[in-house]
């Protein structure tokens, strides 16, 4: 049976060859839909892997049935939005082409940053291509295909393939069930091909894992005191947004366990922090724990950060002994 994967369990960045039985060159397709360009990806170019990347859980099941079914070893669905496939599983001149098939446009403005095609995403696009390497995106909505031109062709290490901004067919292409819905309704499709040129460009790191965050506190108060004291609370800072939405305490064990949801540019994570005593009384740990697989990144940090000031500020006594947290 496949392995299922997904952003929070896979290695940051990707090791190609725990994935696959073969290390060949890469082509990613972001945004895979029913799979079926996937699927055509995998049989037809056997001398690469291939990788998709998916938000949608229905989509992933309907990708790994139809692998399986065709046991095919050459190609992996990952559960990944796409700036976290980007930023953390990613690395520079690693990937030999990304496909983007008919991504959503986000027509209403307050979405817009919801848009794979931006600034940003095409600086790292362009950064995980190999010199020679090519980016090909598709899309029926005239609007986004004069962004995308816009945004692709001042980007510095992208040359367009064709002599004007897209072509409004490429004879020979695969087309999926939504495109094909799309031609017989009279939403022509269009095409863009960019080569990654020898130009030099910048090349945003990959951003790893840190160390498990943590802190030592004293505090008179146990752990049920704490969570009858809480109140939901939200913090921005640097970009993060941080939720801490519930408090539930465990009498017997003295121990609590604090809802987060942390949202940073590139990852969004909902998991639980855990408050539990230390051998010297009045002594507790604030922690991550392995709920929804969350990793520790510069948001959880601060997440721990916030409970612990939470709990420090709950009685006059308390107070924080020690922090492994990033600044």
């Amino acid at each position: 049976m496949l392995r299922k994967l997904n952003a929070l369990t896979v290695d940051w960045p990707l090791d190609y060859a725990r994935l696959f039985p073969r290390v060949l060159p890469v082509i990613v397709e972001i945004g895979f839909g029913n799979a079926d360009y996937l699927i055509h990806l995998a049989e037809t170019r056997t001398e690469h892997n291939i990788i998709g990347f998916e938000i949608s859980s229905q989509s992933m099941d309907k990708a790994e049935s139809k692998i399986e079914r065709r046991g095919l070893n050459s190609v992996r669905p990952i559960h990944a939005r796409a700036e976290t496939a980007l930023a953390h599983l990613l690395t520079p001149e690693s990937v030999d082409e990304f496909h983007i098939n008919y991504p959503d446009p986000w027509f209403k403005k307050k979405h817009s940053r919801r848009r794979l095609i931006t600034r940003r995403a095409v600086d790292l696009l362009t950064s995980r291509l190999v010199i020679g390497g090519a980016l090909l995106l598709a899309t029926d909505i005239a609007e986004y295909a004069e962004m995308s031109h816009e945004i692709l062709s001042q980007t510095a290490g992208l040359t367009n393939r064709f002599s004007r901004p897209w072509a409004d067919d490429l004879p020979g292409r695969f087309r999926t069930k939504y495109e094909m819905k799309g031609w017989r309704e009279g939403r022509r499709g269009h095409y863009f091909i960019y080569q990654r040129s020898e130009k030099p460009t910048a090349h945003p790191p990959v951003i790893k894992d840190l160390d498990m965050p943590h802190l030592f506190l004293h505090s008179p108060l146990n752990a049920a005191a704490v969570v009858k004291r809480f109140e939901p609370t939200r913090r921005q800072v640097n970009g993060i947004h941080i939720a801490l939405l519930q408090a539930y305490a465990n009498p017997k064990r003295d121990t609590a366990l604090f809802e987060a949801v942390v949202a940073e540019p590139t990852i969004e994570q909902h998991t639980m922090i855990r408050l539990a005593p230390r051998h010297t009384e009045n002594e507790y740990i604030i922690q991550m724990t392995s709920l929804g697989h969350a990793r520790p990144t510069d948001g959880m940090h601060r997440a721990v950060g916030l409970v612990g000031d939470y709990v420090a500020s709950l009685h006059a006594d308390a107070r924080i002994l020690s922090r492994s947290l990033r600044d």
